[in-house]
């Protein structure tokens, strides 16, 4: 179940990086987006420790609630940051 919860994490990931790409031009979201998405599909594949899953997300979601209070916009790092807070909890129940 918890791999199920990353991959799906890791699909919203990697398809936030391209938008924010394509629509807001935005290169830094697209390289950060696709570099934790590798990261992550390395600790789903078992290639690193599951638990640095955790980490990585934990890290994502300061780093989206530093966006959403700097730019005090629900879209798109509100989502983001929803999402992610949802992936930790669902990741630490199972």
């Amino acid at each position: 179940m918890e791999t199920a919860v990353l991959w799906i994490y890791i699909v919203f990931l990697l398809i936030g990086g391209v938008i924010g790409w394509l629509l807001g031009k935005s290169k830094v979201s697209f390289f950060f987006s696709w570099a934790f998405g590798i990261a992550l599909i390395l600790c789903a594949r078992q290639v690193f420790d599951f638990d640095n899953s955790l980490w990585l997300i934990g890290i994502l979601s300061v780093v989206f609630l530093m966006r959403v209070l700097r730019t005090h916009k629900f879209m798109p790092a509100g989502l983001m940051l929803a999402v992610t807070l949802a992936t930790l909890v669902l990741l630490i129940i199972f």
